[in-house]
């Protein structure tokens, strides 16, 4: 069964974030848009390059008013580490979750319970704590979060123009399609 369109489970997670622990719990995304990032583990080849791409477009998360979140199933404490030590990672200011019990990367559906640690997932959760995209895919591909901010920007477009659908390859001002029996087979 698919999570979209469904309620984040509740949780609490400590994670790192600008020099401090911090809780969070599903009540912390209340009442705004919210990205979840799941990576494998800290200290690893490939998720210091998505923390970066996720860091140097932050600007743009907060102004489309949504908050990043990093989780891998490390601790918070190693998250400490990863974001003093690595140049990459050290750009990082939204919270590195760590996921140390596995219950929110279970609560995902992106848990391999061989290995201890995460798939790739990516998801855009709405103010209400409702999930409106999911995408998961192997851990040797990483991420654009050039597409996680169109995916963001499309939830957010259809969340306030109900009846209204973005088309593929859809980016902020372009047309949307409003669907209709009179469309069926016409496109």
């Amino acid at each position: 069964m698919s999570i979209i369109n469904t309620q984040v489970q509740p949780f609490k997670v400590d994670a790192f974030k600008t020099g401090k622990f911090i809780e969070l719990t599903e009540e912390s995304l209340k009442g705004k848009w919210s990205v979840f990032i799941f990576m494998p583990a800290a200290f690893t080849f490939n998720c210091p390059t998505e923390v970066e791409d996720a860091a140097d477009n932050y600007a743009e998360f907060h102004k489309l008013g949504a908050e990043v979140y990093i989780v891998t199933t490390d601790s918070h404490f190693a998250h400490k580490v990863w974001h003093e030590t690595s140049p990459a990672v050290g750009k990082a200011k939204f919270p590195l979750i760590g996921d140390s019990t596995h219950a929110l990367t279970k609560a995902f559906d992106v848990y391999i319970p061989e290995e201890g640690r995460a798939l790739r997932g990516t998801f855009v959760i709405n103010p209400d704590g409702v999930i409106k995209t999911a995408e998961v895919h192997s851990n040797e591909i990483a991420r654009d979060v050039k597409e996680t901010l169109r995916k963001l920007k499309a939830a957010q477009y259809t969340a306030a123009h109900p009846g209204e659908v973005c088309p593929a390859k859809w980016n902020e001002g372009a047309s949307t399609i409003t669907p209709s029996l009179d469309l069926v087979g016409k496109i």
